[in-house]
């Protein structure tokens, strides 16, 4: 099928630098990598880039607690992320900063075009102030009890429980997260995007096809509700842009952070020479931009920043292509169970087209979680790779190389059943093509049984030992080995390594139209190992390694004799006890045990099982079942005698009978986080 050459522009969400890549940003670039890698192989222009989002209070105030300058920390980041994609094999043309000064012109310039054309408002707000920082208060940096359903400890502009969004200034009983302070109304003048102007062009874009559908409609909500203006500027201290001509006042990052798209695009235009900055981004611009982000950034990528394009005479995207979140073993990722692997962890145990395969045989066009099952992952990986792809070249290499000095055959055994493997090009490219890469694989894996079906049947161990059946045998396993290579041909786009590998074996360049003939009469080099088992162990060292030990050794100081007060933490170290809502699903006696009760936790889709010292206070175990509790969640689960302890619940009181389990206000669900 050939298809005419386009020029395509590809994006990924841009990382925060202030922390390390795990594996959940993996999904996002690993899906996007698979098809570029595809949109390559097809012969397409592709440019694929990619930034660290380099500004914000968060860079601002961890720097400070590291003593360090922003420029230095978001610097040391950007080479570790950099590190990880590589180690990844994400072909990234280019990876910049939305520190930059590329990212410092366009976004100028964009506000400038805003602002001439009438989008920008100005007008003074009351805002929240931190009195002991010095400093206004982001949303974020503001927590507080939701107005709408008094859920506890929710952030300054949307409730994580009811999803309602709100200013900061509705909190009830708002505090700090900077230092704990109960903050202080202050007004200050800020500028707006005029967002509402947009309203008739985002209702009719998101449903123009740029959007799947289930984003078209969650978008649509905020239509009814009604869009507001924006506010795009923030106050000094502020580490990111000045707004040209008002000192002191600085770009919103979500104002920047879509722009470092542009600014990173621009930064390859200039090192290249040879690529039109603005064949990708001028209004109608026949170049096609898409952009690869995670649900939770939805609302910008859909609203926002096609917004501002608009605006400022830029073109608007072609698709924004969201994906859901990653879940390891059926559970949101947890630092104590060693399930939120770092990138540079996983890279240190196991093979990174592992990962690749696994996310692209799970992933779709649709935005559905993904779950990592460790089990499932060694499992598959082994039973796909191993024994039907690479095992098909190992159990037909022997004899060519061994017996025809590496020569294939000059015709083919089957020309019939290649001509099936061939034809599955289109249906495999469009599967591709459209995201749907589980289904790509799930049919690429249905031709490996087919070809390791056609190997067993002719048996070339049997044919071997036959005299006068060379020429067969020959036959036999080139047929063998053409259908392996038409097998990595078609896992390229996810395997790369691998890929590379097959070619060296294979004395050839691997390319999507090549499988139309196969390799007659051609050499192929000797046959080494491609791709190496996955050994449970390591996996099992690399959740080991993953872990973080949330013990620590308690010092009692204090002035109260029988209720002695620990020393002082620091905040950081509290900041990492993670405390859920959890219901007693089942409370029983443990046998052997006057002390203990078994409880069976539901933390909202998560089950524990936690032992706990409050026997004595509950003589009935079942009058605690449906009843809401306190745990701490993230704890290391210490094995004892009855079992493993999978968190612990929160109780007070001097002991004996007087044991009080914590319970949570009403409204409280199971799954919520407590501070």
């Amino acid at each position: 099928m050939t298809q005419v050459a386009k020029k395509i522009l590809v994006t990924c969400a841009l990382p925060y630098a202030n922390g390390s890549i795990h594996l959940g940003h993996m999904l996002e670039h690993i899906q996007a990598d698979i098809w570029v890698r595809y949109q390559r192989m097809r012969g397409h222009q592709v440019h694929f880039i990619c930034a660290d989002d380099a500004h914000g209070t968060p860079i601002m105030l961890k720097a400070q607690q590291m003593g360090v300058a922003p420029e230095q920390m978001i610097a040391d980041v950007s080479q570790e992320h950099q590190r990880d994609f590589a180690g990844f094999q994400i072909s990234y043309d280019n990876y910049h900063s939305t520190h930059s000064e590329e990212n410092r012109e366009l976004s100028g310039l964009i506000y400038g075009r805003l602002k001439e054309n009438g989008f920008i408002k100005n007008r003074t707000i009351s805002q929240l102030y931190d009195p002991e920082k010095g400093m206004f208060l982001p949303d974020r940096f503001v927590k507080g009890t939701c107005p709408k359903c008094k859920a506890a400890d929710q952030y300054g502009d949307n409730c994580e429980v009811c999803g309602a969004t709100y200013s900061p200034t509705e909190l009830i009983d708002p505090k700090s997260a900077v230092s704990g302070a109960t903050p202080v109304m202050r007004e200050s003048e800020h500028f707006f995007f005029d967002f509402p102007a947009f309203s008739e062009m985002l209702q009719a874009w998101t449903r123009s096809g740029a959007l799947q559908e289930q984003v078209a409609n969650k978008m649509q909500e905020w239509f009814d509700a009604g869009l507001q203006q924006w506010d795009i500027t923030r106050d000094a201290p502020y580490f990111g842009f000045e707004v040209p001509d008002a000192p002191g006042k600085y770009f919103y990052v979500w104002l920047d952070a879509p722009i470092g798209y542009m600014g990173s695009f621009k930064n390859l235009c200039d090192k290249r020479g040879d690529i039109d900055f603005d064949e990708f981004w001028r209004k109608e611009s026949s170049a096609e931009l898409y952009h690869f982000i995670g649900k939770d950034i939805v609302y910008f990528h859909s609203l926002f920043w096609p917004a501002m394009l608009e605006g400022s005479g830029f073109r608007k995207p072609t698709n924004l292509f969201v994906h859901g979140y990653v879940t390891v073993n059926g559970a949101k990722m947890s630092k104590s169970r060693g399930t939120f692997i770092k990138a540079e962890t996983y890279l240190q145990h196991l093979d990174a087209d592992c990962l690749r395969y696994y996310y692209a045989a799970k992933l779709s066009s649709r935005i559905d979680d993904i779950d990592l099952n460790l089990e499932d992952f060694v499992q598959r990986v082994n039973a796909d790779i191993v024994n039907k792809v690479v095992n098909l070249a190992s159990r037909n290499a022997g004899f060519i190389n061994k017996r025809f000095g590496g020569k294939l055959a000059e015709t083919l055994a089957d020309a019939e059943l290649y001509a099936t493997f061939a034809n599955a090009a289109d249906s495999i490219a469009e599967a591709y093509a459209n995201r749907e890469s589980g289904k790509a694989i799930r049919e690429i894996m249905a031709l490996a049984d087919i070809a390791n079906r056609y190997v067993d049947e002719q048996a070339p161990w049997v044919v071997a030992k036959e005299e006068g059946r060379d020429a067969d045998l020959q036959a036999i396993c080139s047929m063998g080995i053409n259908l392996f290579r038409v097998l990595m041909t078609y896992l390229k786009p996810v395997l790369p390594s691998l890929a590379e590998r097959a070619e060296a074996f294979l004395n050839t360049t691997l390319t999507w139209d090549a499988v139309a003939q196969p390799l007659l009469g051609h050499e192929v080099k000797a046959f080494k190992a491609l791709f190496n088992r996955i050994d449970l162990d390591k996996v099992n060292a690399m959740v080991d390694a993953s872990k973080e030990d949330m013990s620590a050794k308690t010092v009692v100081t204090g002035p109260l004799a029988d209720d002695p007060i620990q020393d002082t933490i620091s905040f950081d170290d509290f900041a990492k006890v993670d405390m859920r809502i959890a219901l007693i699903k089942q409370a029983d006696f443990v046998e052997g045990s006057d002390k203990l009760l078994r409880l069976t936790l539901d933390l909202g889709g998560e089950t524990r099982q936690i032992f706990s010292g409050i026997r004595t206070a509950y003589p009935d175990p079942k009058a605690l079942e449906g009843r809401l509790t306190i745990m701490v969640a993230n704890l290391a689960p210490p094995k004892m005698r009855f079992g493993v302890s999978e968190g612990m619940v929160m109780a007070a009181g001097p002991g004996g009978k007087e044991i009080f389990l914590l319970s949570p206000d009403s409204g409280a669900q199971p799954g919520m986080q407590v501070k």
